[in-house]
This record gives C-alpha cells, sequence and structure tokens, in this order.
C-alpha cells in the first residue's frame, strides 16, 4: 500500500475559539463526521483527538472528510499555538497512524429543549434537503455542521456542530442566513432555533 503523504494549511473560522486543519487527502477512514468534547469521549474511538486533548490548549475536537476543527481553551492566544498544531496534525497523519478507529457512538444531545417531545412532519424531508443542499457545504467549509433535528409548530430545530457550536455569529447564521432561506422555500416556517 502506498503511503500518502498530507500537507495541511490552517483556516481561520467565523468562531474566534476555532481553527479548521485541511488535509490535501481524505483522513477519516470511516464515513461521518466525529465530534469530541474530552479525552473520555475520544477514547478508544480517535487516536488523533485523544492525542491533540493531550495538549493543555484543547478544549474540542471535530473530524470530517478532509480536515480537523480544534477549538482552544480561552486561556491561551492562537498566534502561539497555531503553528504547533498544524504541525502535530501533519506528523499525526504523516506517520499513518489511525484518526478514527471505530464510530461513535450517539451521545445524548445537550439541548436547550426537550427534544424527545417531537415527531416527524410532512416538511421534514424538504427542510433536510435545503439544508443539505444550500446550507451544509457552506457550514462544512467554515470547519461545521448543521443537522436537522425536528420541525414543530412552524420552528426548524437544528444542531450546530464543530465550529459553529458556540460561534458568536451562528446567532446571525441561522436567522439571516437560514431562516430567510427557509421562509423563502417553505410555508409556515417562523423561525430557526439552535438545540445546542
Amino acid at each position: 500500500m502506498e503511503r500518502i503523504v498530507h500537507s495541511v494549511y490552517a483556516e481561520i473560522t467565523p468562531n474566534p475559539s476555532t481553527v479548521k486543519y485541511v488535509s490535501d487527502h481524505r483522513i477519516c477512514e470511516l464515513p461521518g463526521e466525529f465530534e469530541f468534547d474530552s479525552i473520555n469521549e475520544a477514547k478508544g474511538i480517535s487516536p488523533l483527538a485523544e492525542e491533540l486533548f493531550a495538549l493543555p490548549f484543547v478544549d474540542a475536537v471535530y473530524l470530517a472528510n478532509n480536515f480537523v476543527t480544534v477549538t482552544k481553551t480561552d486561556n491561551v492566544d492562537w498566534d502561539f499555538i497555531n503553528m504547533e498544531l498544524r504541525e502535530f496534525i501533519r506528523n499525526y497523519l504523516n506517520q499513518g497512524k489511525p484518526v478514527v478507529q471505530k464510530e461513535q457512538e450517539a451521545k445524548p444531545k445537550k439541548t436547550k429543549i426537550d427534544i424527545s417531545q417531537f415527531s416527524a412532519s410532512d416538511l421534514d424531508d424538504q427542510i433536510k434537503a435545503l439544508l443539505d443542499e444550500y446550507v451544509a457545504p457552506a457550514v462544512e467549509s467554515d470547519g461545521g455542521a448543521i443537522n436537522f433535528i425536528a420541525y414543530q409548530e412552524g420552528k426548524v430545530f437544528v444542531e450546530l456542530k464543530g465550529s459553529c457550536n458556540g460561534c458568536p455569529s451562528s446567532e446571525a447564521t441561522l436567522k439571516g442566513g437560514i431562516e430567510t432561506l427557509l421562509k423563502n422555500h417553505l410555508e409556515g416556517i417562523e423561525e430557526v432555533v439552535a438545540v445546542n
């Protein structure tokens, strides 16, 4: 098997606490996205995330396709750690170590509202299609993800992941971008709400 040599560059995201580190090759051996808020969540699933959490300034790790989004702690500036993180990730990938070893079990969603009360609606598939076509690519380019949770009584509930979770501009994106898009394409949409 031919060894892949990764080149990694850093991209600034709208969230000042996160940076997206992009490889020129796919990094996740398994499909999907992987989000970790602690070393305990990463244990046995992502050796890369485990090693990143060993660094004292890493607060969260998000892995998908060909990138790693790292959320830093508040006590350090990116100027002091950005190059170190980029080199760390590049060296890790070039050693051929596994990034993800197994599927991540669905963790209980930490939400501001009880999402267990929602049931499927007639608009669910249309909302998902619009989010997948128009929103997901832009959100992924910023180092994050958006997942449809439910539609109930005029409200669309979504979960934000990666750099989007906790981003100061995410509320403006939800209201000015996503909400407007859905209102323009579907009748009955009144509001888009992030559950996390």
